[in-house]
């Protein structure tokens, strides 16, 4: 080989060697970026997959108080349509005392009565205290006022119907009568 030839060989094997390089350098680089974007959704997928996660236990923990709140209250509709039955019993009881009657019926339908009431205390159904007590709007239903020199005002003077609660739930409110300060005239 001459001299000549010898250069244009070196030049030429030099020149493609150096694009070989910056083929290598420009490959390396589109690879460095491919990658980094790659480590960015990764980055976004993984946080995606967490925070759904989080979203998913959040969820089954309230689905499980919810489950335990609607048991713990799945008696309200029974007891609510109980509730007029019992009053009856109450007003029958009531009745029967008026007139003087202590007969043995009457001694059935007041053991009935207990009975009912025990069953609904089991179950978390109590009556709401009412008579002689400051007048509360979350537990009672005023229906009506008194004038009562006795009892300060905006006190429960008489139960006209009796309240209710289910666990910590007013289930019925009692229906009262209220004293107000009687009139100076």
């Amino acid at each position: 080989m001459t001299e000549n030839k010898r250069e244009t060989y070196t030049s030429t094997n030099n020149n493609e060697a150096e694009q070989a390089g910056e083929q290598v350098l420009d490959d390396l680089e589109t690879l460095r970026s491919r990658l980094q974007t790659a480590e960015q959704k990764r980055d976004e997928y993984l946080d995606l997959a967490q925070r759904t996660r989080a979203d998913f236990e959040n969820y089954q923990k309230r689905m499980q108080r919810d489950l335990v709140v609607e048991r713990r209250f799945a008696q309200t509709p029974l007891a609510a349509d109980l509730l007029p039955a019992l009053d009856n019993l109450e007003r029958a009881t009531a009745a029967a005392e008026q007139a003087g009657d202590r007969g043995p019926l009457v001694q059935g339908v007041v053991m009935v009565q207990a009975q009912l009431l025990d069953i609904l205390r089991r179950h978390g159904i109590t009556r709401i205290e009412a008579k002689g007590l400051p007048f509360d709007p979350n537990l009672h239903q005023a229906v009506m006022q008194q004038p009562s020199k006795d009892h300060p005002p905006m006190t429960v003077v008489q139960v006209l119907e009796q309240g209710y609660m289910i666990h910590d739930r007013v289930l019925r409110p009692a229906r009262v009568a209220v004293s107000t300060t009687p009139d100076k005239s």
